[in-house]
C-alpha cells in the first residue's frame, strides 16, 4: 500500500497594512517527529525560529508561497490568501515529487486545488502539519519585515510586523505609504487621500 501524504496549510499577514500574505504547507513525517508543534502565535519568536529549522529539516516535505501586495489589491486579501496557499502547497509538490493526497487548511474555507481539501477552524492548534505550517508562514513573514524594516526604517515594521498600531498610523500620516503598503486596505486608502487632498 502507498504512502497517503497530507499537508497542513496556513497562513501569516492578513491583517496588517504592509507587505505579502505569506502561506505555509508540510507533510509531516512520522518516523521523524517535531516535539513542541502548536499555534505559531503562541511561541515565542525564538521557539518559532527553532522550529522553523527543525521543519525544514524533518519533514516529509514542506513548501513556502506568497502573494504581493500588488496581487492583494488587484484581487483583494481573501483572494489573496487562497493564491498565497495554493503556491505553497506547489511548492511543497516540487519538493514532495508529486501532489499530497489532502490538504488540511486553516481557517473556513479552502484554495481551489487538484486534490481533496478540507477547511479546519483553529486548526493550527488541532492538526500538527497546520501548527507546522503556521510556523513556517510566521517565521518567512517576520523575517521579511525585518528586511522591510531595514528599508523603511521610519515606519517601524520589526516592532509591529506592519500590523495598524497606533505608530504606523502616525508613521503613515507623516511619511504617506511605501511601495510595499497595500493601498486598498482602508488605513492606507484613507491617508493617500488625505495626501492627494492636500497636495
Amino acid at each position: 500500500m502507498s504512502e497517503i501524504w497530507i499537508c497542513g496549510v496556513d497562513e501569516a499577514g492578513r491583517g496588517p497594512l504592509v507587505g505579502s500574505v505569506v502561506a505555509g504547507a508540510v507533510v509531516l513525517d512520522p518516523l521523524h517527529p517535531i516535539e513542541g508543534l502548536k499555534d505559531s502565535k503562541k511561541l515565542s519568536a525564538s521557539r518559532r525560529d527553532f522550529l522553523f529549522e527543525q521543519i525544514q529539516a524533518k519533514a516529509k516535505a514542506w513548501g513556502i508561497g506568497e502573494a504581493s501586495p500588488l496581487e492583494i489589491d488587484q484581487l483583494n486579501i481573501l483572494q489573496a490568501t487562497m493564491l498565497a496557499m495554493r503556491r505553497a502547497i506547489e511548492d511543497l509538490a516540487t519538493r514532495l515529487g508529486g501532489w499530497p493526497d489532502k490538504a488540511l487548511i486553516d481557517g473556513n474555507r479552502c484554495p481551489e486545488l487538484p486534490i481533496l481539501a478540507e477547511a479546519i477552524v483553529k486548526g493550527d492548534s488541532k492538526e500538527p502539519a497546520i501548527s507546522a505550517a503556521s510556523i513556517l508562514a510566521k517565521v518567512t513573514r517576520d523575517r521579511q519585515m525585518a528586511q522591510l524594516h531595514e528599508r523603511f526604517p521610519q515606519y517601524g515594521f520589526a516592532q509591529h510586523m506592519g500590523y495598524p498600531t497606533p505608530f504606523h498610523f502616525a508613521a503613515l500620516k507623516e511619511f504617506g505609504a511605501c511601495i510595499e503598503h497595500r493601498r486598498t486596505f482602508a488605513p492606507v486608502r484613507q491617508v493617500l487621500t488625505l495626501i492627494q487632498q492636500a497636495e
